[in-house]
């Protein structure tokens, strides 16, 4: 505290300071001066008084003239080449008012070139004095206070962080090296900083650095090495971050900030999962000037399809959902992006309630309906069963009817890949609503769709999310079973797949995404402590908690191998499906209805089964494959 206080009196006493050392400079290069070349200084009679009246006014002339120039109000620490040359001018400026003043002294003996090479000598010092000081507090910051980084990459993303990092006083970090695969560079310094590499070696290279925080400054890198250089970067007890790709302003000479675009690690690159190419052309041509509704449009899905849809210049966007905070902060999103350009409405209703529906369809006569609507969370799901089949199941059906009913162009139903071959009552009720979906092939004008894709990342009630959280609280993290597996794929890709799926619907068809391969979430939980710092099972523990109900070991993406069909983008299919009639659907339904008078969750598992005769067990499954794994 006392410390504190002192030095808080040292800053408000800065100018005093200053001006008194430069009195010592000039008092301590006179008298240096005068024992040095005593014969050079011709005093009559061993004039002092004379030489002392000249030492007097060549000070207070120096002095007025740095006030003039207003020296003595910079802040040295951040001095720049500007309050360099400002106290040049004002030295000279000094010197000719001091000859100005000597000139009128009848008599004056002391040689000019004496107050010349006095007061010359006497800037420099000046000089050197605030270029120590300034030099003194970087390294000071440098040293106390900041958290030392690396940054990979010393192309022209990881120099121009650099030098934003270095001149940035109220920055929290400093970089001690950087590291590059490029032969040319490695060894060599970049603002007095070392170039270390190649990047394979990066965990030898920081062995001897106090090292904490890692930044990827290569933006231009390809997503296959990008991973690499995460997995290397795993390697390290390190925080890792990254500079994003989405860096146009550094061609176009903006000043902006590149520390403030430096993010965490997303889990999307940490997959490295090759992106779906999409034609947004044909997108925005299915959009363009149409009335649009979004069920479900403020949850996770939801709100990311009614922000790509308002890009496509629709009509009218209608959001319904039944959750009014959720449909608020999307709307707002909306608003304040797009102001009056967007015409947006808000529905607070449920899919459940038919007559709502219809009101709201013959409200807004919507040409394309995104479905998104739906009860996701399996083991609550489980504990639920009536929940998932009023929403899911019922819930679909009104949405389905009510847009054939108002002649809806298009819809285009959510899916998963938990309706394939499903363990649980959610991915069960999804594949009936494919069911319903499939029922309406060439019974309807309106094209019905179904989409369907695997985790999306990010989304409410995922994994990741939950993994984020137990890191930041100090662990554990908690997994199932070390050996799930599941396809993921990110929010924005699974919200184009569904447009892309709707611009090029065929009737009653369901999409599938060509999801790549599988992911190990025991290895996805390793990877994320890894890149946030820490190590697993040393600094933060991962614990298997098994199977929640419902759950099981692997999801598929398709029911039949074998009866998929091509579309123009080679990484979308279609599966092929025995029809169904809708007399079969109502059937099932009846089924359903009954079930749920019983109030009996056995039951209603029981019904399930009967009208989708590919929902088992997961102890089943799931014995299944452990006896495959361990073969």
């Amino acid at each position: 505290m006392l410390k504190g206080a002192k030095v808080l009196i040292l800053k408000k006493k800065r100018r005093e300071i200053v001006l008194f050392l430069d009195l010592i400079i000039l008092i301590l290069v006179s008298i240096l001066f005068y024992m040095i070349f005593p014969n050079n200084v011709s005093l009559a009679n061993q004039n002092y008084y004379s030489l002392i009246i000249n030492i007097f006014i060549l000070i207070f002339s120096g002095m007025i003239s740095q006030f003039l120039f207003k020296t003595y109000d910079s802040l040295w620490r951040y001095a720049q080449s500007k309050e360099y040359l400002m106290l040049l001018l004002g030295g000279i400026t000094g010197y000719l008012i001091y000859l100005l003043i000597v000139i009128t002294i009848p008599g004056n003996s002391i040689p000019v070139l004496y107050t010349l090479s006095v007061y010359s000598v006497s800037l420099i010092g000046m000089l050197f004095m605030r270029l120590c000081y300034r030099q003194y507090r970087k390294y000071y910051r440098t040293i106390y206070g900041r958290i030392p980084i690396a940054i990979i990459g010393a192309g022209e993303a990881g120099v121009k962080l650099l030098e934003e990092l270095q001149s940035n006083p109220s920055s929290r970090y400093y970089p001690v090296c950087l590291i590059d695969d490029s032969p040319e560079k490695i060894g060599k310094r970049v603002h007095n900083v070392k170039v270390l590499g190649p990047i394979s070696n990066l965990e030898r290279h920081l062995l001897d650095q106090s090292i904490r925080d890692i930044v990827i400054a290569m933006p231009s890198v390809t997503k296959g090495r990008q991973k690499e250089i995460l997995d290397i970067c795993a390697k390290v007890k390190c925080r890792v971050r990254i500079l994003p790709d989405n860096l146009a302003f550094m061609k176009n000479g903006e000043k902006k900030s590149l520390w403030s675009n430096v993010r965490d690690i997303r889990i999307d690159e940490l997959l490295a999962r090759e992106m779906v190419s999409l034609d947004n052309s044909e997108i925005e041509k299915f959009l363009n000037n149409k009335v649009v509704l979004v069920t479900g449009g403020g949850g996770s899905i939801g709100s990311e399809l009614c922000r790509q849809i308002a890009k496509a210049n629709p009509k009218e966007l209608i959001i319904l959902d039944n959750y009014e905070n959720n449909a608020y902060d999307i709307q707002q999103e909306l608003v304040f992006k797009y102001k009056a350009s967007l015409n947006l409405k808000v529905e607070i209703a449920s899919v459940r309630d038919k007559e709502k529906l219809s009101i709201i369809f013959d409200k807004y006569r919507p040409n394309i309906v995104f479905h998104a609507a739906a009860y996701k969370h399996v083991p609550l799901m489980e504990a639920c069963p009536e929940e998932a089949i009023r929403n899911n199941i019922f819930g679909t059906y009104n949405t389905v009817m009510t847009s054939h009913q108002y002649g809806v162009e298009r819809f285009v139903f959510i899916s998963t890949d938990k309706a394939v071959n499903p363990t649980n009552i959610m991915g069960a009720s999804k594949r009936f609503c494919e069911m319903i979906i499939q029922s309406m092939k060439e019974k309807s004008k309106t094209e019905y769709v179904a989409v369907r894709f695997g985790n999306v990342l990010g989304s409410n009630g995922s994994v990741i999310p939950l993994f984020q959280k137990q890191i930041d609280m100090g662990g554990p993290v908690t997994i199932t079973d070390k050996r799930v597996v599941r396809y993921f794929m990110t929010i924005t890709e699974a919200v184009e797949l569904v447009l892309h799926a709707g611009s090029m619907a065929n009737s009653s068809e369901i999409y599938v995404l060509d999801m790549g391969e599988p992911v190990k979430i025991i290895d996805l939980a390793e990877n994320l402590i890894r890149l946030s710092g820490y190590i697993p099972y040393k600094d933060i523990d991962i614990i298997e908690v098994g199977l929640r109900p419902g759950e099981k070991l692997y999801e598929e993406i398709l029911m039949n191998n074998d009866g998929l069909l091509a579309t123009a983008n080679h990484k979308i299919f279609i599966e092929s499906q025995e029809s169904i009639s809708q007399e079969d659907i109502q059937d099932r339904i009846d089924i359903l209805t009954k079930a749920l008078a019983s109030k009996s969750s056995s039951e209603i598992k029981k019904a399930m089964k009967k009208v989708v005769s590919t929902y088992k067990d997961p102890d089943e499954v799931n014995r299944a494959i452990s006896e495959y794994l361990s073969d």
